[in-house]
C-alpha cells in the first residue's frame, strides 16, 4: 500500500536523502504536486549548478520518491 501523496509525506521521504545533497553544498525543495501527479522540485545551492544535477534528479530524488509513491508520474526541476 502506497502512502498518500502530500507535501508533508514527500518532505518526510526527502529527509532520508537530504543529508547526501547537503554534504556537497546542495539541497532540494518541493515546490508543488500537480493534479497529474507530477512533482515539481527546486534544486538549491551546489545542486542547482552541478553538471550532474540531472543524474541527481533522476537516479536519486525521482527514484527514491517513486519507490515510496508509485502514483508519481514524474519529478520535474523548476528554476
Amino acid at each position: 500500500m502506497s502512502k498518500e501523496l502530500s507535501l508533508e509525506n514527500i518532505e518526510e521521504v526527502l529527509s532520508r536523502i537530504r543529508h547526501y545533497l547537503q554534504v556537497d553544498g546542495g539541497d532540494v525543495e518541493v515546490v508543488s504536486i500537480e493534479n497529474d501527479n507530477i512533482v515539481k522540485v527546486r534544486l538549491l545551492g551546489a545542486c542547482n549548478t552541478c553538471p550532474l544535477n540531472l543524474m541527481t534528479l533522476r537516479a536519486g530524488i525521482e527514484r527514491t520518491l517513486m519507490l515510496e509513491f508509485p502514483q508519481i508520474v514524474r519529478i520535474e526541476s523548476v528554476a
